[in-house]
């Protein structure tokens, strides 16, 4: 599996953007689940994948510093691209992390 990251037509990563801003404990976490997906793809251990709407899916995994969620679509077989990342405060996904990375997704389909 490939993972690739969302970038805005300036070529700005929000994805990276958000990793780079967590504690360096859950920074190794996201690494620890991205290099997981790229060897194990939908298999990854200790990573739950589950579908929210159409092509859109999440990636759930816990951290240090709490969990995360990685908003995500796959482009083809083996291309995964992570849409948004969000640290999970509530049981429902934010309807507002819903439309961002909805808005992504409609940009690169």
């Amino acid at each position: 599996m490939r993972i690739s990251f969302y970038q805005t037509h300036s070529g700005n990563s929000p994805i990276e953007k958000f990793i780079e801003s967590l504690p360096r404990s859950d920074q190794a976490r996201f690494a620890e689940v991205y290099d997981g997906i790229i060897k194990h793809g939908l298999d990854c251990p200790r990573v739950i994948f589950k579908p929210i709407k159409g092509k859109l899916w999440e990636v759930k995994f816990k951290a240090e510093g709490g969990g995360y969620r990685i908003l995500y679509v796959i482009i083809d077989q083996d291309n995964m691209v992570w849409l948004h990342a969000f640290k999970k405060k509530t049981q429902r996904t934010p309807q507002s992390d819903l439309r961002i990375a909805e808005k992504r997704m409609k940009e690169l389909l």
